[in-house]
């Protein structure tokens, strides 16, 4: 298990590595530069953006620059702010941590037991309608679903409020929104590994030996029908945190997804750059934790790790 974390951590930081220093020179070859924006850059951060980062030498000593002041904990100043990024992040991260902790709980809680209930109840009605459900849910953007789920819960229950952030209550509807898109996937992603699992040999021994269906189901299809899901679930998490800005944008949620659109549209380099490291950080741990659960209850996984 040990080797299995320090080679899939030593993964993750050659994959962070690699997409940092994409990112930075994508960053680079935007159309004009942080300076050039419609908005007027008070001299002094320019000028301390320019001494600190480099900016007037070619792009691979503004790397390694950068790579520095990294190291110390600092991701530069925002131009459009005027704050440090890291200020900001951290300022905003709590929001979208909650809501996509929310959002997962949700889909795991709705997807999971539905993908297992459409696998058992294969061709029939039960198995229809939950597919249809999935599907529907998967068609239908954030965007819409939100508007809709605003006009027909939160306008029937008083204490749920269509915008804001200030209490549990109001984590409800952005949450669900989240959450829905997210379960739908992991429906149709469970019942396949589910059919999988229950069409091997082993089952049809199980059944053959007059094994009771729910000891069969919980203990030999579940853990090996699972396994898609739980992989799924890693990255989903990091994404639900970071990749909700429409969601963000329609409850008026002060988190960090609105950070990653609009410091793409005011050329902000180092509140993008910023936001790109937290979002690959995010995803390599999702990802180790993914590869975690299943080395735990996948023994074939841990005789070849």
């Amino acid at each position: 298990m040990l080797s299995t974390i320090l080679s899939r951590l030593g993964q993750g930081c050659i994959v962070v590595f690699l997409l940092l220093a994409v990112t930075f020179v994508l960053i680079r070859m935007m159309p004009g530069d942080p300076f050039t924006s419609e908005k007027a850059l008070p001299p002094h951060i320019k000028e301390q953006n320019e001494k600190r980062f480099k900016l007037n030498e070619p792009v691979p000593v503004q790397f390694v620059a950068y790579l520095g002041t990294l190291a110390q904990g600092e991701m530069g100043i925002s131009i459009t702010r005027e704050q440090p990024v890291v200020k900001i992040i951290k300022s905003s991260f709590p929001a979208s941590a909650v809501l996509g902790l929310a959002g997962i709980i949700i889909a795991i809680c709705v997807g999971l037991p539905a993908g297992i209930l459409s696998a058992l109840r294969k061709n029939s009605i039960i198995d229809y309608g939950t597919m249809i459900l999935a599907m529907l849910g998967i068609s239908v953007p954030s965007f819409v679903l939100a508007p809709i789920l605003a006009s027909s819960i939160a306008s029937n229950i008083p204490f749920l409020k269509v915008a804001g952030w200030g209490g549990p209550l109001d984590w409800f509807l952005p949450s669900l929104t989240l959450g829905l898109a997210t379960a739908a996937y992991l429906a149709r992603i469970t019942r396949g590994g589910m059919l999988e699992v229950l069409n091997q040999d082993f089952i049809r021994t199980a059944k053959a030996k007059g094994v009771p269906s729910m000891k069969i189901i919980l203990k030999h299809a579940l853990r090996g029908g699972i396994i898609p899901a739980i992989a799924y679930v890693g990255p989903a998490f990091a994404m639900l945190i970071t990749g909700s800005f429409i969601v963000e944008t329609i409850f008026q949620i002060p988190g960090m997804g609105q950070h990653f659109v609009n410091a793409t549209k005011e050329r902000d380099f180092f509140l993008l750059q910023g936001v790109v490291i937290v979002l690959g950080v995010l995803i390599v741990i999702g990802n180790l934790a993914a590869d975690i659960a299943l080395v735990a209850i996948n023994p074939r996984l841990r005789e070849t790790n």
